[in-house]
């Protein structure tokens, strides 16, 4: 039981994060009061929640269903029956998805954001992906496959890959699709390698791919905050030259 209150009050902190920063990004928006109150609902993203959640919710029951913990098992007979020996792609393939966002815009393929925004959404997408995952990791006694530990549950190589993915997606979905579809297949194959390698469960993989959606969904959440922060902060200048015919003067004023 410890288990299910400790995953229920991380979910619960994580969506209460993506409710906070969504009002905080309408409050900022320049639109009256009765606007903001008749579309509070609407433009909270539920859509978007349905995958993250979906997968989440898999991994949690997945701990305590028998069925789930047998086909947990079934695939691991079945992938341990095929392998000849293993790959340690996983442990580069995790990082390709965030890595590209910024090889890609070097290359000459804009992202839709800017190098400051695109910083700012991987850092903090990161940072409540390996919070969330360290914590459970924490808090659970899950065994991995091979028995090597007991902190299985949620698979981290799978949250960093699917944080990769999801950056992906936001910054180049406009540009073309396929660059997501390449993102979250890199993902997915990161999460089919540590089963392959007798690392995780099925569940581990599942719980790690909803943390890492869910993560960077909140960081793009949170990036109007960014914005507002720095058109409070922005200074401006005016610099007036005068003559009076004997010399030059410089009036002005500054705004902050």
């Amino acid at each position: 039981m410890r288990f299910k209150y400790a995953y229920l009050m991380l979910w619960g902190c994580l969506m209460g994060l993506t409710m906070t920063s969504h009002g905080q990004q309408i409050t900022s928006s320049p639109i009256d009061s009765n606007a903001i109150k008749s579309s509070l609902f609407k433009r909270i993203p539920y859509k978007q929640l349905i995958v993250p959640v979906g997968l989440m919710t898999y991994g949690v029951i997945a701990l305590e269903s028998h069925f789930l913990i047998d086909q947990n098992q079934d695939i691991r007979t079945e992938l341990r029956e095929n392998i000849d020996r293993k790959f340690s792609v996983d442990d580069f393939s995790q990082y390709v998805g965030t890595a590209s966002i910024f090889a890609l815009d070097a290359l000459g393929i804009k992202a839709k954001h800017t190098l400051k925004q695109r910083l700012f959404t991987a850092a903090v997408s990161n940072v409540i992906m390996t919070a969330t995952v360290m914590s459970i990791k924490n808090t659970g006694t899950v065994w991995r496959p091979d028995s090597s530990a007991n902190n299985s549950f949620p698979s981290g190589h799978t949250a960093t890959a699917f944080v990769g993915a999801e950056l992906l997606w936001q910054e180049y979905k406009d540009r073309s699709i396929w660059y997501g579809v390449a993102g979250y297949a890199v993902a997915t194959g990161t999460g089919f390698f540590r089963m392959y390698n007798n690392k995780h469960w099925l569940s581990d993989v599942a719980m790690g791919a909803g943390i890492g959606i869910l993560s960077t969904k909140i960081a793009y959440w949170l990036l109007p905050l960014l914005d507002q922060k720095k058109q409070e902060n922005k200074t401006s200048y005016v610099f007036i030259p005068s003559y009076n015919g004997k010399q030059f003067t410089i009036g002005g004023t500054i705004s902050f």
